[in-house]
């Protein structure tokens, strides 16, 4: 059987790149170690659509024109799997609260500032003021990460080489494909990855029944949704270390809940359900999406490269891309990168130099 991708990782980088592919008409085939789809960091994610705030950046940029994206597919193409219940962004502090107006300029998306009494009024406790932004919301991570392979082939696999064959990449004697994309979070293929330094982020996310009525998601260090048939989520990606389950001390909720409790009423709030998995980011902070070099054979054909030669030409391997690195806001990037990932795939369009890896290789290997 032969594919025009293969999809490796099912989590929402994996099942967006698949859903893009095979909408334009691509045969297309996701693979995954588990048995089913978003069972690592994005099964995990609180799933939140929401802008970032801040003073204008590359990454503030690249974070909005992904949110305004993200928002109007998730409501045009699955809406079942997209509370769009609008965001409040609560501002960090006063002195932030000065440029809320510049702040509230930088997003291209329909918003409101509200006041101390506005936010009152709504339940939220709050000494600086917020902006309400109407196209945000929460997604059901793991409803929608299988809405978008619905219609697409799925093999629980463990990959763990990749070999060609002729023009060919090959899964195993019964599967090859012309393109594939690593879509594995922080710990796939590090022997080919290792220039990218994909780091692992831990994340959780408890589901809780409350009486509360918490009309609209809000955000503030940690994210709320609103309240749907008496259920709230709290999630945040809160902790950087290496044993974050030590530092959890099998509590990963506690910091989540009382940091929720001081942004709003959560009564008769009980543990309907946790989730707890560790997602991928970048050295930089921008995701990774693009070609893979291959740095082994520009290592031995470029020696100097180790003392900064920076102009020798890159070397890649053949038709392996890579999507990850998304971080905290996986289900915000993934949709816009997913497209932009296919048009370098299939119509060779450079990737966007913000997203591409090679921006990383020169550096991690002075450093060699």
């Amino acid at each position: 059987m032969i594919y025009d991708l293969v999809v490796v990782g099912a989590g929402i980088a994996g099942c967006s790149i698949a859903n893009y592919a095979k909408s334009k008409g691509k045969k297309v085939l996701i693979i995954d170690r588990a048995s089913s789809v978003a069972t690592g960091g994005s099964g995990a994610a609180g799933a939140f659509i929401s802008p970032k705030l801040g003073k204008e950046s590359n990454l503030l940029n690249l974070t909005n024109l992904a949110f305004n994206y993200a928002s109007k597919f998730y409501s045009k193409n699955f809406s079942q799997y997209f509370d769009n219940s609008g965001i409040i962004r609560i501002l960090k502090d006063s002195k932030d609260a000065k440029n809320i107006k510049n702040y509230q300029s930088l997003i291209k998306s329909d918003s409101k500032i509200l006041t101390l009494k506005d936010l009152k009024e709504l339940g939220i406790k709050s000494d600086v003021e917020a902006i309400y932004f109407s196209k945000g919301g929460v997604c059901d991570a793991q409803g929608l990460c299988k809405a978008l392979i619905k219609d697409i082939n799925f093999l629980q696999l463990e990959l763990n080489d990749i070999k060609y064959l002729n023009s060919y990449i090959l899964l195993n004697k019964e599967y090859k494909t012309k393109n594939i994309v690593l879509a594995t979070g922080y710990e796939g293929y590090k022997d080919l990855l290792n220039y990218m330094g994909i780091k692992g982020l831990w994340g959780s996310r408890g589901d809780f029944y409350t009486t509360s009525h918490i009309k609209y998601s809000l955000h503030k260090d940690i994210s709320i949704s609103a309240n749907r048939n008496g259920v709230v989520k709290i999630g945040a990606t809160h902790i950087r270390a290496k044993n974050p389950c030590l530092v959890c001390d099998g509590k990963p909720l506690n910091p989540l809940i009382n940091r929720a409790k001081e942004l709003v009423e959560l009564k008769s709030l009980e543990l309907k359900e946790t989730f707890c998995g560790m997602r991928s980011g970048s050295r930089d902070y921008f995701p990774l999406v693009g070609k893979v070099i291959d740095y082994k054979i520009m290592l031995e054909d470029f020696p100097n490269i180790k003392k900064g030669f920076s102009k020798a030409p890159l070397k890649y391997l053949d038709n392996i891309y890579i999507f990850n690195g998304l971080g905290g806001r996986g289900f915000v990037f993934a949709p816009l990168l997913a497209k932009w990932l296919y048009e370098l795939i299939f119509n060779n369009i450079e990737i966007n130099p913000l997203v591409n890896p090679n921006r990383l290789f020169f550096k991690w290997a002075r450093k060699l």
